[in-house]
């Protein structure tokens, strides 16, 4: 493949993920304007936004094998087709099933498009410094995206038929399939492994199924109820399933021996908390500006532009400074950051205007960006075979660990918010008081990233010889053979 032509091939993988990650934030504001347009009850809209979630983490791992198999510039270009596809389904929907079941049909194409578009990337940019400066624009890329959606959905849904929020999907669909197909060209290792594993398939999808499900149906339906308790024994008893299943194969969807490994297994940790403390701050501090500033749905979504911006900047430029501190350094700064501007905006209460709030969300993206080599890191201790796959763990650890900050600090939230009612304060207030104490919490458990990245990401060579940094970076960044 030509150097221009590889250029264009990450356009095409950018904007695919850039339309996925959209996905996952996009609807929130406008679920009012659906909710009245539909005549949906508070489960219908719960499913709007979990139905794709649901199936996109599900079938994630799924997703990752078939790349393995037919190739990934095959299965890159099905999710494609069929995210666009349902993105017009959805967008044309006039009542609640059609609407929820064109979602579930977008998590198939995600769980496609997000573990084929690291893999692609690995073997589009063979040479380490060229595949750093790819999935450091990449995630520029995510990184607008995440904080586009709120814009992009509270202006949709302000001025014109929330049907648009998934339409928009459809251009930007047709021009990344053509440029894709142009672009994307078939390479030696594209197919690489020979068998499905169905067995695997099968109990692995099941597993994470049941584990999301339960994950976000908890808060509503209890967390000791028994339906929440069968989902959490059910993905528990797939998950032992799926691991007695993989060492006896001959061709496992994951060498589970890969766990052994300090810079995956402390990697993928580092990146879940990492996306633990992105999907719960995103999601609480959205309800913060607009219940308590007053801020309305796109006043809200264009507070989070500068620290996308910042984020993005930052991420396309990371792997220069990983290369002067080192990976582990890098990534440890980037947490810590993030730590302390979540907890500088839990000092920031009812009074607390954007001003007050942009320091601390600069500093944010700034963190946020430098994590990029974090990604680099964990695709270089794997072999090429195996990057299908290997993507698909780490966008479910993104996933899963994302649905945690949402339940997770939602629970501790509601029971702190519950709690200062019952001692008669108002309402503003109790939940003023309750979003600060989750900010601290969030804080102290994305803080634990720091010490588990400096850990799992040193690299010998740098520790004998301080000058080495960049060469051991090197090391990470390149596929085992």
């Amino acid at each position: 493949m030509t150097d221009n032509r590889r250029w264009w091939a990450l356009g095409a993988i950018s904007l695919a993920t850039f339309m996925t990650y959209l996905d996952n934030n996009v609807v929130n504001v406008a679920l009012p304007t659906i909710q009245r347009d539909l005549g949906l009850g508070i489960s219908g809209l719960e499913w709007i936004v979990s139905g794709y979630i649901l199936v996109f983490a599900g079938l994630m791992l799924t997703g990752g094998r078939l790349a393995d198999v037919f190739g990934r510039r095959r299965i890159f270009m099905i999710g494609l087709g069929v995210f666009t596809a349902a993105s017009f389904a959805a967008g044309l929907a006039t009542d609640g099933t059609a609407l929820i079941a064109a979602r579930a049909l977008q998590g198939v194409g995600a769980a496609f498009l997000a573990p084929t578009a690291l893999a692609l990337l690995t073997s589009i940019f063979p040479d380490p410094r060229e595949r750093a400066t790819a999935v450091g624009l990449w995630s520029a890329v995510g990184a607008l995206a995440l904080a586009l959606g709120p814009l992009t959905g509270g202006l949709i849904s302000e001025r014109w038929h929330w049907g648009w929020i998934y339409l928009i999907n459809v251009p930007i669909g047709v021009v990344t399939l053509g440029l894709g197909l142009w672009a994307i060209r078939v390479t030696p290792q594209d197919r690489v492994r020979h068998s499905l594993d169905v067995p695997g398939l099968v109990t692995s999808g099941l597993a994470l199924s049941a584990l999301t499900y339960a994950l976000i149906e908890g808060d509503g339906a209890g967390w000791t109820s028994p339906e929440i308790l069968v989902s959490f024994g059910l993905a528990a008893a797939f998950a032992a399933a799926f691991a007695v299943i993989e060492t006896r194969s001959h061709e496992p969807m994951i060498d589970l021996s890969l766990f052994r490994s300090r810079v995956f297994s402390g990697g993928l940790l580092s990146m879940g908390l990492w996306s633990f403390g992105v999907f719960g701050i995103y999601f609480f501090t959205a309800l913060y500006l607009q219940n308590a500033l007053g801020f309305s749905p796109t006043e809200a979504g264009l507070s989070f532009v500068p620290m996308a911006l910042v984020m993005a900047v930052t991420a396309a430029v990371a792997q220069r400074i990983s290369r002067a501190l080192g990976t582990a350094r890098t990534v440890a700064a980037g947490l810590l950051l993030m730590a302390v501007a979540v907890f500088g905006i839990s000092f920031i209460g009812q009074d607390g205007s954007f001003g007050d709030l942009l320091p601390w969300f600069l500093a944010y993206g700034l963190g946020g960006g430098m994590l990029v080599p974090l990604t680099t890191a964990i695709l270089g201790t794997l072999p090429t075979g195996r990057t299908g796959v290997a993507s698909g763990v780490l966008n479910i650890s993104r996933e899963i660990f994302g649905l945690l900050g949402v339940t997770v600090l939602g629970a501790i939230l509601s029971g702190r918010q519950s709690s200062i009612l019952q001692d008669g304060a108002r309402p503003l207030t109790a939940f003023l008081e309750a979003y600060q104490f989750t900010l601290v919490i969030a804080a102290v458990i994305v803080l634990v990233g720091v010490p588990v990245s400096l850990f799992s990401l040193r690299s010998p060579a740098a520790a004998q010889d301080p000058g080495s940094a960049e060469t051991a970076d090197e090391r990470l960044a390149v596929p085992a053979a």
